[in-house]
């Protein structure tokens, strides 16, 4: 198994070497946009599986994919891998990391693609709260203010009603809360625990809670759902590497903002395979989100900028 994740390694190296010869910002966007197409694709699986197949199950794979596809990595740093100075707060992270993903997979599966996909984007709104919340941050008016303004986006697309408002867009909210609670405890848990340590509990944990469930609600797939199953597992190993190349490479205030053109992959695929059209209502709301997250990247990155040079 050593020998062949080695074979790989060096596969792809040579075939990511022609990226090396370009400037940081620009590879980094090229990572970036590679992982907005590779994630958009797994949702299009995660969407065509809907009907028949739920999210438990589908998780299950998922995660039972990603695992095999780690494990060398987590077996060369057997037993340091699973040795943290949080076990709690490993967990209450595996946790938000599960709302995070049936939250958004549901919401995948029964709203219009670019909808579910918009709103995944308010996860940047709520990194900026629990921040604050939670890591003590500091945050100016400008920074809550452009806050505000993209919750606004955010009940642009739901649209609410007397009536109240659509289950499924509560699914995408709370997954894109969950999704920044996540985001904010690996923030604080990298202080001290180291990252192989963080991607084994991920992997172990989370593909234990989703066993009984996915054996509960199982139905037996077709060769078709297996492979669109086994994909998303694949394609979400692989849009994590992007990501983590992108960031890498480039400054985060240059590549960040290209992961919102997951947005129009997402509008293609929908139209496309879906025969989706995105509403005006999405398109003005995810412009606002959108907007406001772009401005509070740059806005803290000037403000880190200034205070280096203090």
């Amino acid at each position: 198994m050593v020998k062949i994740t080695g074979v790989i390694q060096a596969a792809w190296a040579r075939l990511l070497a022609p990226l090396q010869l370009l400037p940081g910002n620009v590879r980094g966007g090229i990572y970036i946009m590679t992982a907005g197409i590779i994630f958009t694709s797994s949702a299009g699986f995660v969407k065509e599986l809907g009907g028949e197949i739920t999210v438990f199950q589908i998780l299950l794979i998922r995660q039972a994919t990603m695992t095999i596809t780690v494990m060398p990595v987590i077996a060369r740093n057997f037993p340091d891998a699973l040795r943290t100075k949080s076990l709690p707060l490993q967990l209450v992270r595996v946790v938000f990391a599960i709302i995070a993903m049936v939250g958004s997979f549901l919401a995948i599966q029964h709203m219009p693609l670019a909808d579910a996909t918009a709103l995944s984007f308010a996860k940047s709104l709520f990194v900026t709260i629990f921040a604050i919340l939670f890591l003590k941050e500091v945050a100016g008016f400008n920074r809550w203010f452009a806050t505000l303004i993209g919750f606004a986006g955010v009940l642009v697309i739901v649209q609410p009603e007397p009536s109240g408002i659509d289950l499924y867009a509560l699914y995408a909210i709370a997954g894109a809360a969950g999704a920044a609670m996540v985001s904010t405890i690996i923030r604080h848990l990298s202080q001290f625990d180291r990252s192989i340590t963080i991607l084994s509990y991920q992997a172990l944990l989370v593909g234990a809670v989703m066993l009984p469930f996915g054996i509960y609600f199982w139905v037996w797939p077709t060769a078709i759902q297996w492979g669109m199953m086994l994909g998303i597992g694949l394609l979400s190993v692989a849009g994590q590497f992007c990501n983590i190349a992108g960031y890498r490479a480039g400054e985060a205030s240059a590549v960040a903002p290209l992961d919102y053109a997951r947005l129009v992959f997402a509008a293609l695929i929908g139209f496309l395979v879906f025969l989706e059209v995105p509403s005006w209502s999405t398109i003005v709301g995810s412009g606002i989100i959108i907007a406001t997250s772009i401005y509070s990247l740059r806005s803290e990155q000037r403000r880190s900028k200034n205070e280096r040079q203090i």
